[in-house]
């Protein structure tokens, strides 16, 4: 007789395995992908090692499964904002301050999907994270050049440049330390978004419309306490 798994023993699991992705995000969050290791993460998990590793074979897997939910959450939250803009060049400001927003809000951990060296090779799920949310942001673009908001363009590219910009500039090497302190978080995400905007084609004036906007998003809002 074959077995067949119970509505209630598929929840069970799927939720044990939700369980240790949330520990190892935590982990990461506070100590980097470095703090990413099997044993503590049961211990925050509240399961043995040995059932980590009967989800996630490996830390690479792991890591890898970690980096690809952060970029989903992204990624929905992104499409969410943009969505719920009344325009498509209010869409792609919206976007862009989500992006900012998120990187803002859990600089370690969005070091850490990013760039952060790890002793596994998660260079794959990386791609695919970096890929999916440049698509969107190029997506966005798009939208707004054939609405004849924005000039022709290579949007893909120009996606990719504004994503590698907002990451430099907020949580890379050179982004400054100081970036807890709500008013300079909020003067970050609207510096950022502006720049985005005027970069591919926004006049200065409506630039700067959008960008006092997007300082309504519940997000930005609730990232300077507003």
């Amino acid at each position: 007789m074959v077995y067949r798994r119970t509505h209630q023993v598929v929840k069970r699991l799927a939720a044990r395995r939700s369980a240790i992705l949330a520990a190892a995000r935590e982990a990461a969050a506070e100590g980097g992908m470095a703090a990413v290791q099997i044993a503590p993460v049961a211990v925050r998990a509240n399961v043995a090692a040995g059932t980590v590793y009967r989800y996630f074979p490996s830390k690479a897997e792991l890591i890898s499964e970690l980096i690809a939910e952060v970029s989903r959450d992204e990624l929905a939250a992104i499409r969410r904002a943009a969505d719920a803009a009344p325009g498509p060049s209010s869409a792609l400001a919206a976007a862009v301050t989500t992006v900012a927003v998120h990187t803002l809000s859990q600089r370690r951990l969005a070091w850490g999907i990013l760039a952060e060296p790890v002793d596994v090779d998660v260079s794959a799920s990386r791609l695919a994270s970096r890929r999916e949310i440049a698509g969107e942001i190029a997506a966005r673009i798009d939208a707004a050049v054939r609405a004849g908001h924005l000039p022709a363009q290579d949007t893909a590219l120009a996606a990719t440049a504004l994503l590698g910009a907002l990451h430099e500039a907020l949580v890379g090497p050179l982004a400054p330390d100081n970036l807890e302190d709500p008013a300079k978080m909020r003067d970050a995400v609207q510096t950022v978004t502006l720049l985005a905007l005027r970069a591919v084609g926004v006049m200065d004036a409506r630039a700067r419309g959008l960008v006092v906007q997007q300082t309504l998003l519940p997000a930005a809002k609730a990232l300077v306490g507003a």
